[in-house]
């Protein structure tokens, strides 16, 4: 058996049968979030391309050192991309990267790295989260301030970082202006800034500007660049803007334990999204069934539409009773659990007859109310 082993070809040209079962419906769609969404055909695509044959490890692949010319073309000769396994991963990456171990970081109240990640930054990477109200989910300067004193107090966490999100928490987008102005005031007091990019390609299709223009040329220090959502299957990316300010990454991702061995499937992944438009196709279709629920949400009497819809999110409130008899057909969360504000999130695979069905399931059941 060793002997046979040894001379078995080195690859097959038919695959092997599988006894995978699909066990789902692949005609179904909900509204809950941009990650239940599928793999892009075109990233499916790519991932097969960097398939076969062997190549090195841990980011030493073709894959990878091409990736940073990719990411060079969108934010500039200095930009370093280091791809990581998700989100909370990258976010907590960038915000070691940007402070000592008394560092603190400001952010608004419902920034995902407040809300939604376990308490991962303050636990895993010891960061104190100061965070601050916001109306629409957005910082400004002046909010800004309201945590940013007590340099020099040995007693308090030192305010040395600020994140902001983009698109908000909240489905907000800062423009280049609002962002630049964050980092001026930042920088002023000694601070770096962050930017949670979970959704910046659907920020991008809504300004209708380069990324570079509200990221780099705004004076950001460190980015999370998100593919997951935009559909990635896997991965997103700690993008170094600042690298006389941001430095320590290699280490910091491996003790994060964010390194992937096979990098090689993160990276073309980026390659296939960024190379081209497919980052920008994506999200502004997302962006526009977005745009197409809210218009015929608002035709319903008695939903209300509460938040700006300016990427691929609708926040709307309606009867409790309403969303739960609504959710047995589709999935959605519910925002706000003491107002019943529920959020409509939307994706790249989205397609009109999939809104059109909603708003209609929205309008029979607001009918029974």
């Amino acid at each position: 058996m060793a002997d046979a082993a040894l001379n078995a070809p080195a690859h097959h040209d038919t695959p092997a049968p599988t006894d995978a079962v699909r066990r789902h419906d692949p005609e179904a769609r909900g509204f809950a979030s941009d990650n239940y969404a599928g793999v892009h055909p075109e990233i499916l695509s790519a991932i097969a391309l960097a398939n076969g044959g062997h190549q090195i490890a841990y980011g030493g692949d073709d894959y990878t050192a091409h990736l940073q010319e990719v990411f060079r073309s969108h934010f500039g000769p200095r930009a370093e991309a280091f791809p990581v396994f998700n989100g909370t991963g990258a976010n907590v990456v960038s915000l070691q990267a940007l402070l000592p171990r008394w560092g603190a970081v400001v952010a608004a109240e419902s920034a995902h790295i407040n809300v939604d990640e376990c308490g991962a930054p303050e636990k895993m990477a010891g960061i104190k989260l100061l965070t601050v109200p916001t109306p629409d989910g957005k910082l400004t300067p002046e909010l800004i301030d309201r945590q940013a004193w007590g340099w020099g107090d040995e007693h308090r966490a030192q305010p040395l970082a600020v994140s902001i999100t983009q698109t908000t928490e909240l489905g907000t987008c800062y423009t280049a202006e609002e962002v630049a102005a964050i980092c001026a005031h930042a920088h002023e007091h000694g601070m770096l800034v962050h930017m949670d990019g979970s959704r910046l390609a659907n920020a991008a299709a809504t300004l209708g500007r380069p990324l570079r223009e509200f990221t780099t040329d705004a004076g950001v220090d460190v980015l999370s660049f998100g593919g997951t959502k935009n559909g990635l299957l896997f991965g997103e990316a700690v993008v170094v803007l600042n690298p006389e300010r941001v430095r320590d990454l290699p280490y910091l991702r491996k003790m994060s334990m964010q390194l992937a061995s096979k990098m090689r499937f993160v990276s073309v992944q980026f390659e296939a999204l960024l190379s081209g438009d497919l980052w920008l196709r994506s999200a502004a279709h997302a962006n526009a069934m977005a745009k197409r629920l809210e218009a015929a949400v608002r035709a319903v009497d008695g939903v209300e539409v509460v938040r700006p819809v300016q990427a691929n999110a609708v926040f709307a409130l309606l009867p409790r009773e309403v969303s739960e008899r609504l959710q047995k057909q589709y999935r959605f969360y519910f925002w706000d659990e003491h107002t019943g504000e529920v959020r409509w999130m939307t994706a790249f695979d989205t397609t009109e007859a999939d809104i059109d069905a909603f708003a209609a399931a929205i309008a029979e059941e607001m009918s029974r109310s």
